[in-house]
């Protein structure tokens, strides 16, 4: 079987809900992570790219019809290079690149473009059509998280848990306090702001030009949504499900913007174009648990993943465990044994501090994990994710 690597990973800026990135239309966010790719690598022949994967979440407005696939033709790559768009939630950035790493591994591929994007600003809001003629009543959803149109079966049988509600059953059901909870956003926070300081996030960031109704337009290239706080604040934040629950609006990740691309290539390829491979994607693995407690999901996807690859958590040097929720976060670290500090588990913080827009952010926990690899010398990383509708996902990279 080939060997799957990944070359090149770039990303925008996180922005905020309704922030600096929120008049960027979803397709030219998403175009532009690929057009970056492409300035820099001139020895490519991009006529050669055998697809481009991009996970989206959402795909109710701008990012309708194929998102992948307009983001192609607006980076500019030839109208030849086809592209598909895939969905699953939370997870649909790293299922980008686990699923053209396994087309490259099978030999069907060789040169391939993955990656995610996502607007939660500017998802709309969809109404369904009549049931009955002439009838005057409707349905209409906010898209920008969560469920709609909802099968009355499904709710009966699994619930219909908001992302919070489903963190507030995890703190229940393993014991995270909100403590903890607080004193884990705050790590995120502190982590983030460390690593901003150093400038480790700037290798993978890049530019975002957005126009201005006067004057020139603003250059966007800096994280929007890390927040500078302490203990005490976090504390006095009030529960978003309940009067006696857990979660804050400071201890869950945010509602955000943006867009993330890698090259990936077989040994032929990047032989073929010039490339040198950053990591080699080591194996990728799912799993599924009850919706009520979806953010547990990556404990047992990590399981299935070290089986796999027969590798240990132990040989892993750096861990990037998407922070859906310090609850969540936490009950997996603990189920797997790790402490809630644990400096190898995003030690430049993760999505309480930098965002979570669906799409795009596995593909960011993968950019982040081979830098992180290669500033450190470390071998291997896992990079993994609890997904909407009671999923798991688990990626293992190894530097090159």
């Amino acid at each position: 079987m080939e060997n799957a690597y990944i070359c090149d990973g770039v990303r925008t800026p996180f922005g905020r809900y309704g922030g600096a990135l929120s008049s960027v239309r979803t397709d030219d966010l998403a175009a532009m992570p690929i057009r970056e790719l492409v300035r820099r690598y001139a020895s490519v022949d991009w006529d050669q790219v055998d697809d481009v994967i991009y996970g989206c979440a959402n795909q109710a407005g701008e990012d309708n019809r194929n998102v992948a696939r307009m983001a192609t033709l607006l980076a500019g790559l030839p109208v030849g290079v086809p592209a598909s768009t895939i969905n699953r939630l939370c997870a649909s950035g790293l299922d980008a690149i686990g699923t053209a790493a396994r087309a490259i591994k099978s030999g069907e591929a060789g040169l391939m473009i993955a990656g995610g994007v996502e607007s939660m600003s500017r998802s709309p809001y969809v109404m369904g059509k009549a049931a009955e003629p002439f009838s005057r009543k409707t349905e209409m959803f906010d898209t920008t998280l969560g469920w709609r149109f909802v099968n009355p079966l499904m709710q009966k049988t699994f619930g219909i848990d908001s992302m919070p509600e489903t963190a507030e059953n995890v703190a229940e059901q393993f014991n995270i306090s909100r403590a903890d909870q607080d004193a884990f956003a705050l790590r995120s926070q502190q982590r983030t702001a460390r690593a901003m300081s150093e400038g480790l996030f700037s290798p993978e960031i890049i530019d975002v030009h957005v126009p201005q109704k006067r004057g020139e337009p603003a250059i966007v290239n800096t994280d929007e949504h890390p927040r500078a706080t302490d203990s005490a604040s976090l504390a006095r934040l009030k529960p978003v499900v309940h009067a006696q629950g857990t979660v804050t609006a400071g201890n869950a990740s945010g509602v955000n913007d943006g867009a993330c691309a890698v090259l990936v290539a077989s040994e032929q390829a990047m032989r073929l174009h010039g490339l040198q491979p950053r990591a080699r994607v080591v194996g990728m693995a799912f799993a599924g648990i009850e919706p009520r407690i979806m953010g547990f999901g990556p404990a047992p996807a990590v399981r299935k993943v070290l089986q796999q690859t027969g590798l240990s958590l132990q040989q892993m040097d750096v861990i990037e465990l998407n922070e859906a929720f310090a609850a969540q976060a936490l009950a997996v670290l603990r189920d797997l044994g790790l402490p809630d500090d644990a400096e190898n588990v995003n030690p430049n913080g993760g999505a309480i501090a930098l965002g979570h827009p669906l799409g795009a952010s596995g593909t960011r926990l993968a950019i982040t994990a081979i830098n992180q690899l290669h500033r450190t010398k470390g071998r291997y990383a896992l990079c993994t994710m609890c997904i909407g509708v009671g999923q798991g996902v688990a990626l293992i990279l190894e530097r090159v």
